[in-house]
């Protein structure tokens, strides 16, 4: 049990050594008024440093939400541009506001409202550095199948949510939600094409590096 608190406390100092932006901030209040769950700070900050890489250049994102995460991205470089796509008009048009406020030139950003289903094909294959998935669990599979088309040789896929609040772990749970993401973590762990790791971040980050 000691282990176990001491484990907790490091994840919340982790959680907490990073400070959020005033407008990320205010990002997150108004994603909270309108029930969206938007990432943490610390995974905001890990997004923020692969934006940063130097091979990162066209970002691709689902769930828009308020633009909290959409700002972390933009944030690693300022010659990055970001497509990003949600369901919910109310919040990109908030998203679009933040990022305006933030300073961030309308040329490096592109809001799409609609499904990822219908969406996400229609972007170009090999064509983007990193992608992240925030999408619905529930469509994360297509998604995932979808944005191993669109990255480069190299490239970045970060799924977020990835352990599901601690519900993916344990193996009794057999939600939807939690069964399609344990599922996918285990088809994406398996795959040949890509180097794939799950990160204990928040609330778990699934990433992969294309490798053909």
């Amino acid at each position: 049990m000691a282990q176990a608190h001491e484990k907790a406390a490091s994840w919340l100092y982790a959680e907490e050594a990073v400070l959020d932006q005033e407008i990320a901030r205010s990002a997150r209040e108004y994603a909270a008024e309108l029930g969206i769950e938007p990432l943490s700070v610390a995974t905001c900050a890990f997004l923020t440093t692969l934006a940063s890489l130097p091979s990162v250049h066209a970002i691709a994102e689902v769930g828009t939400g308020t633009g909290v995460s959409g700002l972390a991205l933009l944030a690693g470089a300022s010659d990055s541009t970001l497509t990003s796509i949600d369901m919910e008009p109310v919040a990109q048009n908030y998203a679009r506001e933040a990022f305006t406020a933030q300073g961030i030139r309308s040329a490096r950003f592109r809001l799409i409202n609609g499904r990822s289903a219908d969406l996400l094909p229609r972007l170009a294959s090999n064509s983007y550095d990193l992608v992240v998935l925030d999408g619905d669990p529930l469509e994360a599979a297509g998604d995932v199948e979808e944005a191993l088309r669109m990255l480069k040789i190299g490239g970045i896929l970060i799924v977020t949510h990835a352990l599901n609040h601690d519900l993916v772990a344990d193996p009794v749970r057999r939600d939807a939600v939690t069964v399609a993401l344990r599922d996918l973590g285990h088809e994406l762990l398996a795959q040949e094409t890509v180097v794939a790791s799950l990160l204990p971040l928040s609330d778990g980050v699934l990433m992969a590096v294309k490798k053909s």
